[in-house]
């Protein structure tokens, strides 16, 4: 697909907090998010401004981000501040927060990023960085540090192994139709890299994907489905120069954008990737009020967008297939 078509916003859903920086749908279609004061929502109705509820699954006593539903109806929690947690709600209370895994290769777990559960018991989880913590992200952007990883955490539990490092902000994380390999964004570079975990290549990455922008959150639409990737920003020239740039001068730009107020552009997108990497769907908006689209999920014939910094969700208009 060559040209981006638009995306239709269709109305905004206020949670009552910010920063619902993943979405993620149940087997029953309800939303489910983490925001920025700790707690685990989960969203009835969310095709109605009006009528749409919204529960409290957990409150995680950090900053929760990415988001796995398990069948068992439990809930992988990637956490900023505390690691790789799991959520098992109780109806109508606060669910239990155990946590599986806040250090790995000997230190601690700074920036969970998102997480994936496979049939065999194992969990793929990404770290973004292991020098900048979350409200700090811009700083890891620009230095271009390349501390992102891939672990795995055993089905037994244990010790996460380390599978990949050298990533630029790795963020989303989904599995293969197929389930032979993960695809993981790397923010920083504008791409999609393929881990795969099956056939003669099985332990090796390789390019899934060049973007027009910067990917956050992935989320895979079943076995048949596309890959949604979420375009956290569009691809930023003067960044590209300033990663050619020597790392002293990446590092000063760093320390000074870390105290400086960000302001994300009007122009939001998100993509839908088939299993080769091919683009089957790409939408666009721009001057858009809903700034900083972290995370894109379907539910049925709409599209709901989280974001990092906004008070709640968005719902678009999802496109007929062609």
């Amino acid at each position: 697909m060559d040209r981006p078509t638009a995306l239709v916003p269709q109305h905004h859903l206020s949670l009552g907090a910010r920063g619902p920086e993943d979405v993620v749908a149940d087997a029953y279609g309800r939303v489910i998010t983490g925001v920025e004061d700790g707690r685990i929502l989960r969203v009835h109705g969310i095709g109605d401004p009006h009528t749409a509820r919204v529960e409290v699954l957990a409150e995680t006593g950090g900053r929760p981000l990415g988001l796995e539903p398990l069948p068992d109806g439990g809930l992988l929690v990637c956490d900023a501040e505390r690691g790789l947690l799991r959520v098992d709600p109780v109806e109508g209370a606060a669910g239990s927060v155990r946590v599986l895994a806040d250090s790995a290769a000997g230190e601690r777990l700074r920036f969970c990023s998102n997480v994936v559960a496979l049939p065999d018991g194992a969990v793929y989880f990404t770290v973004s960085s292991r020098r900048y913590p979350l409200h700090q992200w811009i700083g890891d952007i620009l230095e271009h540090t390349g501390t992102g990883r891939l672990l795995r955490l055993p089905p037994a539990g244990g010790e996460p192994e380390v599978l990949l490092d050298g990533l630029q902000f790795a963020n989303g994380l989904a599995v293969g139709g197929d389930g032979s390999f993960l695809v993981v964004a790397e923010t920083g570079a504008c791409r999609l890299t393929r881990y795969h975990l099956t056939g003669p290549r099985a332990g090796r990455a390789d390019l899934f994907a060049t973007l027009p922008g910067m990917p956050d959150n992935l989320w895979r639409e079943g076995p048949d489905g596309p890959l949604w990737v979420a375009l956290a920003s569009p691809r930023v020239p003067p960044l590209d120069l300033l990663h050619r740039t020597p790392p002293a001068v990446r590092a000063a730009a760093a320390r000074a954008a870390v105290h400086a107020p960000y302001r994300p552009g009007g122009t939001i997108g998100v993509m839908a990737l088939d299993d080769t990497g091919r683009t089957v769907g790409h939408l666009v908006r721009r001057r858009s009020g809903f700034r900083m689209v972290t995370s894109v999920c379907p539910v049925g014939d709409q599209l709901v967008l989280g974001s990092l910094r906004e008070p709640g969700l968005a719902v678009c208009a999802r496109p007929s297939a062609r």
